[in-house]
């Protein structure tokens, strides 16, 4: 016999409602046993006592700029700090150069991914051709070459005709439509609009610009009755509409990053562009509101939006600097700072980052169940570490975490069968 065998670990998967000191053994790729006490002649042994042993990490939202701005990041690099940070499964965004609008870029993303051999690395196709929010892209191409759903991300698709069209051709192929929500009162704004936009006479995006699209989405997908994924929500109007939306029924899901549950446009006052993203970090009644929203259940998972940049380019300044942050290698420790607040459980952490969106985009992964593929990560809880972007994998610096003390670290992740991080040698 042969494989991986995980000993002594806590073995916490929301899936099948495990949490409990369990062996976890791996073969050919799967999940081969859960139980106390496994002995397999001729595995490789892994030592995981006092470590949370969980399913891979899975990302619904990342930026990983190849084709077109391999000097942000690559694939490659991507996809390790991807695994650095627990992640087995990421889906990456179509704002490439030339946008992943066609099937011949979509095989491009999935085979350099597959020389990578880190983590899946999943493209999202576009809905419309070259992100213009005009003409729908090629969804069926797409789908074939392995597009896991459909969305312009970076931009918000205004014409609602188009993003009906996107949710029903989509749905032929099995594809959920991921909306960006931002009407065009929020275009040449750089911070929220709000009470550090007003004091410093900066262009505010205001919260009414998710809404109003967030709203509008849920009109639609009501209408029809197809699912909408709302990405990145950062409002308090927009998690109060996904509430009442789900109150009645309507197909929504969305996502949160950890940035938006941790910051608040107060971090802009000193003008880092660091802290400049899309959506904007918000007031603390937002930020609030978030976190009501994963503890009752209103959001459906944690996703980076993982946009790394150029050095250069984030230096400039607050007005002219490119939106986006890096947070694969950061979203564990965040996110654990939830459960320390006593927001979410350990077990509901773990399930905004595997169960959860492996079901919206009907991926595979995201449980630790028998004949499962092997996606695990082993971290420890009570870890601490400094948060120093100059070491990270990404090529991307850009984090708005630069110096913090986070607890929980990842240290262990496997993504079919694989060991494909282990810097400590476990």
């Amino acid at each position: 016999m042969s494989g991986i065998l995980i000993k002594g670990g806590r073995l916490i998967d929301p899936a099948s409602g495990i949490d409990g000191l369990m062996d976890i053994l791996m073969e050919e790729g799967k999940i081969a046993a859960i139980e106390p006490n496994i002995e397999a002649k001729g595995a490789r042994v892994i030592d995981a006592k006092g470590l949370i042993v969980a399913p891979g990490f899975i990302d619904l939202h990342v930026h990983f700029r190849e084709p077109g701005h391999e000097y942000k990041e690559t694939i490659e690099t991507g996809a390790r700090a991807a695994v650095a940070g627990g992640f087995a499964s990421v889906c990456c965004m179509a704002n490439t150069q030339p946008a992943n609008d066609n099937g011949t870029v979509t095989s491009l993303i999935v085979e350099k991914a597959r020389k990578a051999a880190l983590a899946r690395v999943y493209p999202v196709g576009a809905v419309s051709k070259n992100l213009d929010g005009q003409e729908l892209a090629e969804i069926g191409e797409m789908k074939k070459a392995g597009a896991v759903a459909l969305s312009d991300d970076g931009r918000c698709v205004l014409n609602p005709r188009l993003v009906r069209s996107a949710m029903e051709y989509g749905s032929m192929f099995g594809l959920t439509v991921v909306e960006h929500c931002e009407d065009s009162s929020a275009k040449g704004g750089a911070i929220n609009e709000g009470e550090v936009s007003a004091r410093f006479g900066i262009k505010g995006m205001p919260a009414t610009a998710e809404d109003s699209i967030a709203v509008r989405n849920i009109v639609i997908s009501e209408y029809i009755s197809l699912p909408v994924h709302i990405a990145h929500i950062s409002t308090k109007g927009a998690v109060e509409a996904v509430r009442a939306a789900k109150a009645k029924g309507i197909k929504v899901t969305c996502e949160v990053t950890p940035h938006h549950f941790t910051l608040t446009e107060k971090e802009l006052e000193n003008f880092d562009p660091d802290f400049k993203m899309s959506p904007p970090l918000r007031a603390e009644d937002d930020v609030r509101a978030v976190k009501e929203g994963l503890k009752d259940g209103t959001i459906d998972c944690i996703a980076t939006d993982h946009a790394p940049h150029a050095a250069w380019e984030k230096e400039m300044e607050i007005d002219k600097a490119p939106f986006g942050v890096v947070g694969l290698e950061t979203a564990l420790g965040l996110s654990l700072k939830l459960v320390e607040e006593g927001v979410i459980s350990l077990t509901g952490m773990i399930s905004l980052l595997t169960n959860r969106p492996a079901r919206i985009f009907n991926l595979p992964g995201g449980s630790l169940k028998k004949g499962a593929p092997a996606d695990i990560a082993v971290f420890d809880q009570e870890r601490e570490w400094k948060v120093e972007p100059d070491e990270f994998f990404s090529k991307g610096k850009n984090s708005p975490f630069r110096g913090w003390t986070l607890k929980g670290k990842n240290l262990l992740t496997i993504v079919g069968g694989r060991v494909v991080f282990n810097p400590e040698k476990l």
